[in-house]
């Protein structure tokens, strides 16, 4: 199964960077091979967001679509996602920010298997490479977003 994990100091605070990631409507709009999105349900329950949403993700003549039960804990700052449909047999990922001054440092991690052998293969040998790019997408978003507002 890929595995990967990236680490990056954003400086914005940490909750601009949170709901950046849990934007998930825009994400065609700046990440990387992600052609559409789309968001079934997003509830607040206290300090808990639930999102059952769907990810488009492809490179030309390949393209496949995956829902994710995305669970964010504010107290604990961590976004965990898990797949609950698509062409996935596995997928879990975190995300985790920690704040200090005007700066937060991101921690990001996946762990996946696609049902596809070949594809599975090709995406162990490419996939840090590939999460960096999701990674720097991700940072310059926040940056383009946040530069003049870091209050």
């Amino acid at each position: 199964m890929p595995k990967a994990s990236v680490k990056r100091l954003i400086e914005c605070k940490k909750d601009q960077l949170v709901d950046l990631v849990l934007d998930i409507e825009k994400y065609p709009e700046f990440v990387p091979f992600c052609l559409a999105s789309h968001v079934y349900e997003r509830n607040n329950k206290g300090d808990h967001t639930f999102i059952i949403a769907d990810l488009t993700i492809g490179k030309g003549p390949f393209k496949d679509t995956y829902k994710s039960d995305v669970r964010f804990d504010k107290e604990k700052s961590i976004i965990n996602v898990t797949n609950i449909g698509g062409p996935l047999n596995h997928l879990k990922n975190n995300w985790k920010f920690v704040e200090s001054d005007n700066s937060t440092e991101i921690l990001f991690d996946i762990d996946f298997e696609i049902e596809n052998k070949f594809l599975n293969l090709v995406m162990t040998k490419s996939f840090q490479y590939g999460l960096n790019k999701i990674a720097d997408a991700f940072q310059e978003r926040a940056q383009k977003l946040y530069q003049f507002n870091k209050s």
